[in-house]
């Protein structure tokens, strides 16, 4: 849910240029699609605003990983007027006449199912991979350093104030507590920026931008290196910058499965890359050994 939100964010006002070229491909079908739906087409200016997104499109998920149906389910349990009341928040002018009308948690529903469907669903499994990849980037950086650590680069408005107190962006607003909260999610999602999450008053999440967005993993491994370790190895340690699973590097480099398996088994016994499982996947990434030596020192 929270990458389908991100997805019809970027549809809807791409801000960056790995935004737009996202966008690009689904433009036309999107435009055909909100000119035949015009609920849908009232509801996306009254929805995003700069600094807010109506709640409705962002209820904190009822468990650790939910299926995108049961969190489609979530939104259509909403009453017309408690997405009206969300509406007003983020956007205090009058409703279009389109957001008057009985329906309209259905028509919600209806437009997040298209942008999944559409969009999101077929590159999800490369979508997937980035995110458990961050997830185990920021885990290890959480064993190095702290939450102080992890939230150093997670958003630029987020700092921890120490004595369990975070800031998460600067608004105005009174601090909220957290005090009855039960879980607390932290979410990665291919967006530009981040935003918050929550069903009050037990459930609260800050989604954040993922690491990894665009990357392209192609930089050339040094020569020193390519001679020390061979081509084939150098160009796996090159590209481990940022966590990758096996299939992923079977994919970029261009190597058999086995190959690739052989080759990351030398690599751990060197420790110059770690590893940990998330999801079906295991992930690797370089240890500062490999670091070290991918960048010629």
């Amino acid at each position: 849910m929270v990458d389908t939100t991100a997805a019809l964010r970027t549809l809807y006002n791409p801000r960056t240029p790995w935004q737009r070229a996202w966008r690009e491909p689904h433009t036309e079908a999107f435009r055909r699609m909100l000119a035949a739906r015009p609920v849908a087409r009232a509801l996306l200016p009254a929805s995003f605003n700069p600094r807010w997104t109506a709640d409705f499109f962002t209820i904190a998920p009822s468990s650790p990983e939910p299926t995108f149906a049961a969190e489609l389910t979530a939104v259509a349990r909403l009453s017309d007027e408690q997405i009206r009341a969300d509406l007003r928040a983020t956007r205090p002018e009058p409703l279009a006449a389109e957001l008057l009308a009985d329906g309209l948690a259905g028509q919600v529903v209806e437009l997040l199912d298209w942008v999944w469907t559409q969009t999101v669903e077929p590159e999800w499994p490369e979508r997937e991979r980035r995110l458990r990849a961050d997830i185990v980037a920021r885990t290890a950086a959480l064993s190095a350093g702290g939450w102080a650590g992890v939230f150093a680069d997670l958003n630029r408005d987020m700092r921890w104030l120490g004595g369990g107190r975070l800031q998460i962006n600067d608004y105005l607003e009174p601090p909220l507590s957290l005090d009855e909260a039960e879980e607390l999610f932290f979410l990665p999602a291919h967006c530009r920026r981040g935003w918050v999450v929550w069903d009050k008053p037990t459930r609260f999440g800050m989604v954040y931008p993922a690491r990894g967005i665009l990357v392209d993993p192609t930089s050339p491994a040094p020569d020193g290196l390519v001679r020390l370790i061979g081509a084939n190895r150098a160009n796996i340690l090159a590209r481990l910058d940022t966590p990758l699973s096996t299939t992923q590097l079977v994919v970029v480099t261009g190597l058999s499965l086995g190959t690739v398996s052989d080759h990351l088994r030398v690599l751990l016994d060197a420790g110059a890359v770690s590893k940990r499982r998330s999801g079906r996947e295991v992930l690797y990434w370089r240890t500062p050994l490999g670091t070290a030596l991918a960048a010629g020192g």
